[in-house]
């Protein structure tokens, strides 16, 4: 089963509505004896990083997260919130990814980055990203991006700057686009994530 956190601060019905389209068991929660149990977590996120983090810590998910070894998938927000630190607020991150968040520069493009957009560059021998192409189209909605790194397995550009569109460390995973909204492709990369939880 995958565990889906819920923070009051994730698209949590669009992530779980793409998990009952591929039939995968999910549930939602932020009960950690339940993602005990779960075979994999999905931590998605919409909104601001540091109301984020402070949502986290009020419902005592910080340090589960950090010491969790199941497979995570961070999801647009969830993604930046792995990572050291964000220019949002000037907010300290889960630390499980290095690197620091900047904003998109507003004098280039509009921003936020909002709209389908394809890979730079990606690993396809990383499991996550198996089937994936530089060719294929994910949706975005962003305004911060993280640095490209040795941690990083998709790239995207965007207002004259190459950043990472999917990271992957250890057991944790972040992917900057919503696969749950992005087709077929998004579809794919869902599945090669539930994949990875059964391998675990």
């Amino acid at each position: 089963m995958i565990g889906i956190i819920d923070y009051k601060a994730g698209n949590t019905a669009s992530v779980a509505n793409a998990l009952k389209r591929l039939d995968s068991d999910f549930c939602i929660t932020s009960d950690k004896t339940v993602l005990d149990e779960c075979s994999g977590i999905i931590f998605p996120g919409v909104g601001h990083a540091k109301s984020a983090m402070q949502a986290l810590r009020d419902a005592g998910l910080t340090e589960w997260l950090t010491q969790t070894s199941k497979p995570v998938l961070g999801i647009c927000l969830g993604m930046q919130l792995l990572y050291e630190h964000s220019e949002e607020g000037n907010s300290a991150g889960l630390g499980l990814v290095p690197g620091i968040l900047k904003r998109f520069r507003s004098d280039l493009e509009k921003v936020p980055h909002m709209g389908w957009n394809t890979f730079g560059t990606v690993s396809e021998s990383h499991p996550l990203m198996q089937g994936i192409t530089p060719g294929d189209y994910f949706y975005y909605v962003h305004s911060y991006f993280a640095p490209v790194t040795p941690d990083s397995i998709g790239t995207c550009r965007y207002a004259g700057v190459e950043f990472t569109s999917a990271c992957a460390r250890n057991n944790f995973c972040g992917v900057q686009f919503h696969p749950e909204k992005s087709g077929p492709a998004g579809e794919r990369l869902l599945v090669n994530f539930i994949r990875q939880t059964k391998q675990a």
